[in-house]
């Protein structure tokens, strides 16, 4: 079957009223991290409605929506938790109740990233509406706990339901572009063991807090002296929280501990960058524990799926088939090139393709600024032109760049 591009366009164009009550349906359904629930329900209804033809819910609470049987798996993933609103005197409108102008959808996620879940969502409606169904099996997966620890969705996907899609395209914003990769990140922590004593005769003691000091100002200077990457940019580095033991405000504080957010680039591992860490002479000389963070939160279905708070960086190649099949799309759709770039935040990518090397490729309506922002909002035309190429994601990529690809066996057991 060939891919009428224009026929895909107008009938996105179309669909525009009813995706847009839709986001704001969504928007309106606060969905933290963990407390999901409400808004997988809700999901999963608007795809029953516009006829997926399987819709299910697996133990984590990650929501699976499967159009076709053909021999080519694809995915097509979104997020639907979110960030907490933050001040809310920092915003002009409600973050729940939203605003809508002609060319503007706002409110918590509206970017980040329930605007892309609508559109994905709406592809698959288009799919089944316009008889896109070709020699492929498409899965749209809403996927939970992503701002909490992203990629713990796909590690239990792929692990325990055996999911491995021949590319998986993400829906997170990308202001128009294509995003081929991002840098990985891993959260550490660095503890320093002291001795109490009174706060009158700090003598008497070890101050873990003034072992500590050293260890901080050496890893400012490490962020300042990382390597730069031409692709991804540098690694990045900083304390983001620091906490304190003591018996008193009245003692010497026997214990220190610091969290640092280090972002990775190409050729970083948890590893190296640990033992880089370790290797400060102000760590050694305190004989610092370093080690990461562990995440094990129960998902809303009261599953808990415990995992190190690493996440892998991953890069796709500017000619694999995957990130060739979004440039076909869009120029099919648009008559225009955009830019292949990369994201500066992390998506579920770190696990498709950081940890299990299942291809991935970005593009989603909205824009990267918008993430995590009071008076966050998208735009509706974003939304029209993501839901038309994830429609005709599918058939380009059949048509065009799936004998470039090995060939696999749909697997969507769970």
């Amino acid at each position: 079957m060939t891919t009428d591009f224009s026929r895909i366009m107008q009938a996105a164009e179309e669909d525009l009223p009813e995706l847009g009550r839709f986001l704001r349906d969504i928007i309106a359904i606060p969905s933290p991290s963990s407390g999901e629930g409400a808004v997988i329900e809700r999901i999963g209804a608007e795809m029953e409605r516009l006829g997926f033809d399987r819709v299910e819910t697996d133990p984590m609470g990650n929501l699976l929506g499967t159009i076709g049987s053909g021999k080519h798996l694809i995915a097509i993933d979104g997020h639907v938790d979110t960030v907490d609103v933050g001040d809310p005197g920092q915003w002009e409108f409600d973050p729940f109740k939203g605003y809508e102008d002609d060319e503007t959808i706002g409110g918590r996620g509206a970017s980040d990233q329930k605007g892309g879940v609508a559109a994905m969502v709406y592809a698959g409606g288009l799919i089944k509406r316009l008889g896109l169904e070709d020699d492929y099996t498409l899965v749209v997966t809403a996927t939970v706990q992503e701002e909490d620890c992203d990629g713990l969705c796909w590690d239990y996907m792929v692990k325990e339901r055996g999911l491995r899609p021949e590319f998986v395209v993400i829906t997170e914003p990308t202001n128009g572009n294509i995003c081929r990769g991002h840098r990985g990140r891993l959260e550490a922590k660095i503890t320093t063991q002291g001795i109490s004593a009174h706060g009158s005769a700090p003598e008497r003691g070890v101050n873990a807090i003034y072992k500590m000091a050293p260890i901080i100002n050496e890893l400012e200077q490490l962020n300042n002296t990382l390597a730069p990457q031409d692709t991804l940019g540098k690694g990045s580095l900083t304390v983001s929280e620091v906490f304190t033991r003591s018996p008193s405000r009245c003692a010497v504080a026997d214990g220190c501990t610091v969290s640092v957010d280090r972002r990775l680039t190409s050729g970083e591992t948890a590893e190296s960058t640990l033992a880089e860490i370790r290797e400060l002479p102000a760590a050694r000389k305190a004989e610092a524990q370093v080690e990461l963070y562990k995440y094990a939160q129960p998902s809303y279905k009261g599953l808990t799926y415990p995992g190190d708070a690493y996440f892998p960086t991953w890069l796709i190649a500017e000619d694999h088939p995957a990130t060739q099949t979004l440039v076909a799309a869009h120029r099919g759709l648009l008559g225009r090139e955009t830019e292949v770039t990369h994201w500066v935040f992390s998506t579920n990518a770190v696990s498709i393709m950081g940890r299990y090397n299942i291809p991935a490729i970005g593009y989603g309506p909205g824009r990267e600024d918008q993430a995590h922002a009071p008076n966050e909002h998208t735009w509706k035309q974003d939304l029209v032109t993501a839901a038309a190429l994830y429609a005709a994601m599918p058939l380009v990529y059949v048509n065009e760049f799936a004998a470039a690809m090995p060939q696999t066996t749909p697997n969507l057991a769970g």
